[in-house]
């Protein structure tokens, strides 16, 4: 609920500025493309050189495009199979990038491979959600449950970042990326459960519309 009252206002906030755009002839494409590079900069140019907070305001700065080029593409009609693809691609760059930026740091000058380990934990795990529901699409069912959504992970974990980068004890982020570590498997487990079901409902189907076909045909 509070993801979906979020991104309704900014989506509001930011119309203005997808107009804009759209009136200088900028494609939707072309800002998720921005959007992603921007991030990717932000989180590994900054975090793996400890300048966390800055880093996370270059970050933050970008993560917005995600909702700019949503709103442009309904603006002007080019909403398409093609732009969610591109989109949930390259959101899958920028979550790498902001967990790799991390795990870049602890490993080297931030020196805490307990650190190190939950952000290498928290990207593995938020590819495996994604992959978890997106497979669960390709096979034609659905996945679409979970207490770790992308946006809930992604700005946690900046707002974490960004408070130990003000001088903030690092057990603030440590506690948040556990915390995101344990949801993602949850979250993983529970699409497993949700296609399981659909895959055996599927089979009693099968069998049930063989055994009618039997019948019939005796």
């Amino acid at each position: 609920m509070l993801n979906r009252f979020a991104r309704a206002l900014f989506t509001r906030i930011f119309t203005p500025v997808a107009r804009l755009l759209l009136s200088w002839g900028v494609s939707p494409d072309v800002v998720t493309l921005v959007g992603t590079v921007g991030v990717c900069v932000g989180a590994l140019a900054f975090f793996p050189r400890g300048e966390l907070f800055w880093g996370v305001m270059v970050v933050t700065a970008f993560v917005f495009s995600d909702l700019i080029d949503g709103t442009m593409a309904r603006m002007s009609g080019r909403s398409s199979v093609w732009g969610a693809y591109l989109d949930s691609t390259l959101d899958r760059i920028g979550d790498g990038a902001v967990f790799g930026g991390l795990v870049l740091y602890y490993a080297g000058q931030g020196d805490d491979q307990v650190m190190a380990t939950l952000a290498l934990a928290c990207l593995v795990l938020g590819y495996l959600v994604s992959y978890a529901r997106a497979r669960a699409e390709g096979l034609g069912m659905q996945a679409n449950v979970g207490i770790a959504e992308r946006s809930e992970r992604l700005v946690a974990t900046l707002v974490a970042t960004g408070f130990v980068g003000l001088g903030v004890s690092h057990y603030l982020l440590m506690g948040v990326l556990a915390v995101l570590a344990v949801a993602s498997v949850i979250t993983v487990f529970q699409r497993i459960l949700m296609v399981r079901r659909q895959a055996l409902a599927r089979i009693a189907a099968d069998r049930e519309a063989l055994a009618t076909g039997a019948s019939g045909d005796a």
